[in-house]
């Protein structure tokens, strides 16, 4: 059984609140899979600690979209959040984890992207993944610039952004109709 997920790869997820990270261990668990770890850190621009609030769990909230770091234009999330009650988390680059290989990043981090892929630049030069962002909460210019400058071509999917780098192949089958992201054979 082994043999199968050493040919799907690894996949690394991180995940700041420490009760949203116990649903996605448990998730792995149960379902078994065994090529998938799981980090209860936060990830950024750097190596540290990252203070966040906690929200009640115990009362409806769209745990999802809630901001670590408060901002004047924070998304209310069915509850009002505490900025001045906070947890310390690990904080971590993706370039200080050093990668052997790197195929795709997903990120989601509600408003910090700008920071995760300062910490991700040197991994994404070298390994050149795709990229799948969300922007609704982040600077998209900026974004859209830095990844330009380092070689990526970019195309909106709703909420979304998908970067692929100007040498990769996969450009050649990337189709996007209708704000609908199509792989062609």
């Amino acid at each position: 059984m082994g043999e199968i997920y050493d040919r799907l790869g690894e996949v690394y997820s991180f995940e700041a609140q420490e009760k949203i990270f116990y649903a996605l261990a448990g998730n792995i668990a149960i379902n078994n899979l065994f090529n998938v770890h799981a980090y209860n850190e936060a990830l950024g621009a750097n190596d540290g600690f990252l203070e966040i609030p906690t929200p009640n769990y115990q009362e409806p909230g769209s745990f999802g979209s809630f901001e670590l770091k408060k901002k004047p234009s924070n998304e209310f999330i069915g509850q009002e959040i505490n900025y001045e009650k906070l947890v310390k988390v690990k904080l971590t680059s993706i370039d200080s984890l050093e990668f052997d290989r790197i195929d795709l990043i997903k990120i989601d981090v509600e408003g910090m992207e700008d920071e995760l892929l300062l910490g991700a630049e040197n991994s994404i030069k070298k390994h050149k993944p795709v990229l799948i962002i969300e922007i609704i909460k982040s600077d998209k210019d900026g974004i859209n610039r830095f990844l330009a400058k380092i070689g990526y071509k970019i195309f909106p999917i709703g909420m979304n952004i998908l970067a692929v780098q100007e040498q990769s192949p996969i450009l050649k089958k990337i189709q996007i109709t209708n704000n609908e992201l199509a792989i062609l054979p």
